[in-house]
C-alpha cells in the first residue's frame, strides 16, 4: 500500500511553515487513498525539547490532520519515535562498515571549512574534501568519541522526478561530498535514520521543504547501498519572512501553539495554507478535510511564500 508520513522534529514549537508542509502531506495522502504515518524524529537529541512531542501531536490534531499509525494510536510499525528505533540504525551502520561504504572521520567543521570547496546547494555547508576517506575496513579506528562515520558517495549523476520541482539531478561526489551518518558522540544522523525508517514503514511519498532537496540525493545513495526501496519526493517551497530568509523567530511569533492559545480558528490557518499553495482562489476559512478533493500536485505554487507579521498578528486580533 502507498504510504505518506508526517515527521515532526521536537526541537521546538511547530510553526506556520511546518503546518503548511504537514497539510500538504496530509492532503496528498488522503486525496489518493494512501496510508499516513506519524513519526517523531527526535534523533537530534541535544536539541530535543521534552514538551515538544506532545505539543506537535496536539498542533496536528488542532489543524484537523489525522493519521493511521503513530505514537499515540499505535500500529504495525511501532515504535514511532526514532530514539526507540536505534537498534535498526546500528544494524544498518554495521552493514555499511562491512561493505566498506563508510569511513571514520575526525575532521572538525573548521577543517572542512578550511579545505572544502564551496557548497553547490543553498543551505548547505562546504563540500567535504576527503581528508579521512583513505581509510579501509580493517584499518585501525581512531579513539572512540573522536570520529563520526561518513558515507562514501559515488561520482555519478542521480536523477529524481520531484512532484513539485520536476526533474532534478545531482552528482553526489561533486555537489555534496561524503556526509556523516553518525555524530562523534555515536548518535545516528537524520540521513541514516530517515532512510531506514522510511523503508521499514513502507513510506512511498516524502513531503518536506525544498531546503532538503540535497538530502534526497544522499538518501537515494544510502537506500541503494542498503538495498532498500526509494521513495517519491515532493519538496515544497519554504515559508519566508519579508527579508527573504526562512521563517524564524526574528519574523515574529508564528507558533501554532500560540494561535491555539489565542483562540485562532484552525480553519484560518488551513485556508491560508491552501491558498498560498495554489489550491484555492482565496484564503477563506476551510477545514483540512474540505481541501482534500481540491488537491493536486500539478496545482502547487512553486515559489517561496512571504509571510508578514502584520498578517499573522491580524489573525489573533480578529
Amino acid at each position: 500500500m502507498s504510504t505518506g508520513r508526517l515527521a515532526p522534529s521536537p526541537t521546538g514549537a511547530q510553526h506556520l511553515g511546518n503546518a503548511r508542509t504537514y497539510l500538504l502531506a496530509y492532503w496528498s495522502a488522503r486525496s489518493t487513498g494512501k496510508k499516513l504515518i506519524l513519526r517523531i524524529e527526535d534523533i537530534d537529541s541535544p536539541r530535543v525539547k521534552s514538551w515538544a512531542i506532545q505539543q506537535a501531536i496536539e498542533d496536528l490534531r488542532w489543524l484537523g490532520i489525522d493519521w493511521d499509525e503513530g505514537p499515540d494510536v499505535g500500529g504495525p510499525h511501532s515504535p514511532y519515535i526514532q530514539t526507540e528505533r536505534q537498534s535498526l540504525y546500528a544494524d544498518a551502520l554495521e552493514r555499511l562498515i562491512a561493505d566498506n561504504l563508510v569511513f571514520p572521520c575526525t575532521c572538525s567543521r573548521q577543517d572542512i571549512a578550511d579545505a572544502g570547496s564551496a557548497p553547490h546547494f543553498e543551505h548547505e555547508g562546504n563540500i567535504y574534501p576527503g581528508i579521512c576517506a583513505s581509510w579501509q575496513n580493517g584499518d585501525p579506528l581512531p579513539e572512540a568519541g573522536t570520529f563520526s562515520w561518513r558515507f562514501r558517495v559515488k561520482d555519478r549523476e542521480l536523477d529524481i522526478d520531484d512532484l513539485v520541482l520536476g526533474k532534478q539531478n545531482c552528482n553526489p561526489a561533486a555537489h555534496l561530498g561524503a556526509f556523516p551518518i553518525t555524530q562523534k558522540n555515536g548518535s545516528y544522523s537524520y540521513h541514516l535514520a530517515c532512510v531506514v525508517d522510511d523503508a521499514a514503514m513502507g513510506v512511498t511519498e516524502v513531503v518536506r521543504g525544498d531546503d532538503l532537496l540535497p538530502s534526497a540525493f544522499r538518501h537515494l545513495e544510502l537506500a541503494e547501498a542498503l538495498k532498500l526501496p526509494r521513495s517519491h519526493y515532493a519538496h515544497v517551497p519554504l515559508i519566508k519572512g519579508p527579508d527573504g530568509r526562512r521563517l524564524a523567530k526574528r519574523h515574529g511569533d508564528t507558533r501554532l501553539s500560540l494561535y491555539r492559545e489565542q483562540g485562532v480558528d484552525p480553519e484560518t490557518i488551513v485556508g491560508w495554507a491552501a491558498h498560498s499553495a495554489g489550491l484555492t482562489e482565496t484564503a477563506a476559512e476551510r477545514s483540512a478535510a474540505d481541501v482534500i478533493p481540491l488537491f493536486s500536485w500539478s496545482k502547487i505554487n512553486r515559489n517561496s511564500i512571504i509571510v508578514h507579521e502584520s498578517e499573522t498578528a491580524a489573525w489573533i486580533r480578529s
